[in-house]
């Protein structure tokens, strides 16, 4: 096995390329020893440099291109570009803040190119009016595509079903989690599991500030969307193991099954997750411990998200926002 500094030279990739890469599940790494250290099998390697097209199709895949070289692909201007990624036809892959603090989104060539290919009635003449509603009512949907391809990154690295958890709590505000996961051991659980932040986070108090709220959901349907996500999530990961307590150790490494206070909490093997953020309800989930573990709360939350889809749904059918002409 090589570090990946060292696969990235061998693919002949940047670090940044080389780690979208491996974000986007392009090349396979395999964790080694304790914490989040990873690396590449030699065998991995050699599957990719016998790729016909290498190395040029490897990195034409982790391309990633700004506004004015997106929209130079598609052969309009950087204005239309932004609308129709603000209104959600090309998602982000990652962003970043330039000296002015202004967010910096960055697309997949490749992802660009297969837009135009898809849709080329919307790179000329105007938008159709649904668009142009959705502009005049201020709409940017990038944060969000881009939170949801993050999550579903950190979905399919999950290693277990309280790794799911919180790599869905890692999207929520603190409040947000505090009202779905009433116990303050689990809370302590998935803040220790919390997925570390992308590459490339600013240093700077300010910056790190404005990228922090890019990497938690802020719409309401997303919120509830996600605060429904994770109360399934923890029944799921209850239904595997509960969460330690005090007195209870971590000594037995990962797939140790969890017992009696005093004994191992361990991660269970790999779970697939697809793109979709959500968790799927256990079918049958067995008895838990002796400890509650705040059925009524969640109980009362899924009765909220319920009656305010309702009440959202009957307002959308009496309001009618006006049609503006961008």
């Amino acid at each position: 096995m090589v570090t990946p500094g060292r696969a990235a030279q061998e693919l002949e990739l940047r670090r940044d390329e080389f780690r979208l890469a491996v974000q986007l599940g392009l090349v396979r790494t395999v964790p080694t020893g304790e914490g989040e250290r990873r690396r590449v099998e030699r065998r991995e390697l050699d599957r990719l440099r016998a790729a016909p097209d290498f190395p040029a199709g490897l990195r034409e895949r982790v391309r990633a291109v700004g506004t004015g070289e997106a929209a130079a692909l598609l052969g309009i201007t950087a204005d239309r570009f932004t609308r129709l990624a603000r209104t959600g036809h090309v998602s982000p892959v990652r962003f970043s803040l330039n000296r002015y603090r202004m967010v910096v989104w960055m697309y997949l060539a490749q992802e660009v190119v297969e837009f135009g290919l898809t849709c080329p009635d919307l790179l000329t003449g105007r938008l159709p009016p649904h668009l142009r509603e959705l502009l005049a009512a201020h709409e940017d949907r990038r944060a969000r595509n881009w939170r949801a391809r993050r999550l579903a990154l950190l979905l399919r690295a999950a290693e277990d079903p309280w790794a799911r958890a919180a790599a869905i709590a890692s999207l929520l505000d603190p409040v947000q989690v505090a009202e779905v996961v009433d116990d303050p051991y689990e809370r302590t659980h998935l803040d220790r599991l919390r997925p570390s932040p992308p590459p490339g986070m600013p240093v700077s108090p300010v910056a790190r500030e404005i990228a922090e709220r890019l990497m938690r959901a802020d719409d309401p349907d997303e919120i509830l969307w996600h605060r429904l996500s994770l109360a399934l999530a923890l029944d799921e990961a209850r239904a595997e193991r509960q969460a330690p307590h005090p007195g209870e150790t971590r000594a037995g490494g990962v797939g140790a099954p969890a017992v009696a206070p005093a004994s191992t909490v361990a991660l269970a093997g790999p779970v697939r997750a697809e793109a979709v953020p959500a968790v799927p309800a256990p079918a049958g989930r067995p008895a838990a411990g002796d400890r509650p573990v705040g059925r009524p709360g969640r109980a009362r939350f899924l009765e909220r998200f319920r009656r305010r889809r309702e009440v959202g749904a009957a307002r959308s059918r009496r309001r009618r926002r006006p049609v503006a002409w961008p």
